[in-house]
């Protein structure tokens, strides 16, 4: 039947699109309705220099002091110990080199220059922590430590990172749950194991050991709180919970109980650890958006739960042994959104299945790795996943308005485009 209006418009009757579901909210989120009202009202009526004295600056200034208190509110903190950066790579990679500079000058007048710092972070990071501690490896400035996780567990466990620990050891970097895989870190347990430890090194005259996690994955799916974590730096980043593309970092008793070293240098903003002129109308939406994950976060992470829940015993129902679950491993805490999965055959690889989709929008894995073709995941290889089901992978992450309606659209379009990489005739009546 012709679309309304279209043969009076003179054109062809047309297919009509078909609809899309995304399942792809741990790469990246929507702004919430009340967030972009935020930018925008900051952008109309904020546009002063928050350095500077008249109405639109005083008014920036506001703005940005009432986003670092929610902020604070959202993880428990204190406003004083936030910053604003330009996203988590910004955040992680400050904590990673205030690190260095901090164990340099310490062991400099201790007489000790020559001694080089040391790092443990995990096998299955974001490349944001990586990626600059393998540079400060091979250039010879640090030594890092990549602790596996357990394939029992998918997690990094406590023993095994304090394990690691060596007299020059400066920070433990974990992150709070995998964007792979859902899995939520036990970083109270390695925080208490730390601490005590540290009371021990200072008897013995060895630097403080430093724990920081990126918490970009954990922050609006379930609660976060720094005093729980026992971190001294926490990286949040604000497209992750359905704010902007910023992000800020907690660093305790900032400057004063952790230390931290500017790698910008300018007119003195932000205590002057990261200056530049504020970005106010992208501050004043992470600052919404901390707001709407203090006030909902329980309800944020039941719906989802239940969503996500639905989605796996609906993938069990028509895909049987077909099916494994990759991110469900016995006894270990995950993200409420989060489902990797493989559907098993050897022309099932997780991409080919993604291009024959027409409803569902995904991805096989993390988005910053999307240019590695059908090389199997390194998070899900460290799990312990044998390389062909790796191989097959799809990751789905709901998020706050996914519904189970579209969860039944989305596992119909699975099972359609297996039957057409299988050669399979469709079901009757599927489009």
């Amino acid at each position: 039947m012709e679309a309304p209006g279209r043969a009076a418009r003179g054109r062809a009757e047309e297919t009509p699109p078909e609809r899309t579901v995304y399942m792809d909210y741990n790469a990246t989120t929507p702004l919430e309705p009340e967030v972009i009202q935020a930018v925008v009202e900051a952008m109309r009526d904020a546009w002063g220099n928050p350095s500077s004295p008249y109405p639109a600056g005083r008014k920036a200034k506001a703005i940005i002091a009432a986003a670092r208190e929610n902020l604070a509110a959202m993880i428990g903190g204190a406003p004083q110990d936030i910053l604003f950066t330009s996203g988590g790579t910004e955040s992680n990679n400050l904590v990673i080199q205030s690190m260095v500079r901090w164990f340099q000058e310490s062991h400099a007048s201790g007489g000790a220059s020559a001694a080089t710092p040391h790092f443990i972070t995990c096998s299955v990071e974001h490349d944001s922590v990586r990626l600059p501690l393998e540079r400060l490896a091979k250039a010879g400035t640090a030594a890092v430590t990549f602790v596996p996780v357990s394939t029992a567990s998918g997690r990094a466990e406590a023993d095994d990172v304090l394990a690691a620990v060596r007299p020059a050891t400066c920070l433990v970097s974990v992150m709070l749950a995998n964007n792979e895989t859902g899995v939520v870190m036990p970083l109270p347990a390695i925080s208490r194991r730390v601490r005590s430890l540290n009371q021990q090194r200072a008897a013995a005259g060895l630097p403080r050991v430093f724990v920081h996690t990126d918490a970009a994955q954990a922050l609006g799916k379930q609660r976060v709180d720094v005093a729980d974590l026992g971190v001294d730096f926490l990286t949040i980043v604000g497209h992750k919970f359905y704010g902007p593309r910023i992000g800020a970092l907690f660093v305790r008793g900032l400057g004063e109980l952790t230390p931290l070293y500017p790698m910008l240098f300018g007119g003195g903003q932000e205590q002057s650890f990261r200056p530049g002129t504020e970005n106010t109308p992208m501050i004043a939406g992470l600052g919404k958006a901390a707001e709407l994950v203090t006030r909902n976060c329980e309800a944020y992470e039941a719906h989802m739960r239940d969503v996500r829940d639905y989605l796996e015993e609906r993938l069990q129902v028509e895909f049987a042994k077909r099916i494994r679950l990759n991110s469900r491993f016995p006894g270990t805490e995950r993200l409420p959104n989060t489902c990797n999965f493989s559907i098993l055959g050897p022309q099932l690889q997780g991409r080919s299945v993604l291009a024959q989709c027409r409803t569902l929008l995904a991805s096989v894995g993390a988005a910053c790795h999307s240019d590695q073709g059908d090389r199997p995941s390194p998070v899900l290889l460290s799990c312990g996943v044998p390389v062909d089901v790796a191989r097959n992978a799809l990751r789905l992450s709901v998020g706050r308005g996914t519904t189970r309606a579209e969860v039944d659209l989305v596992v119909q379009d699975l099972k359609q485009a297996v039957a057409r990489l299988e050669g399979k005739p469709r079901a009757e009546g599927a489009s």
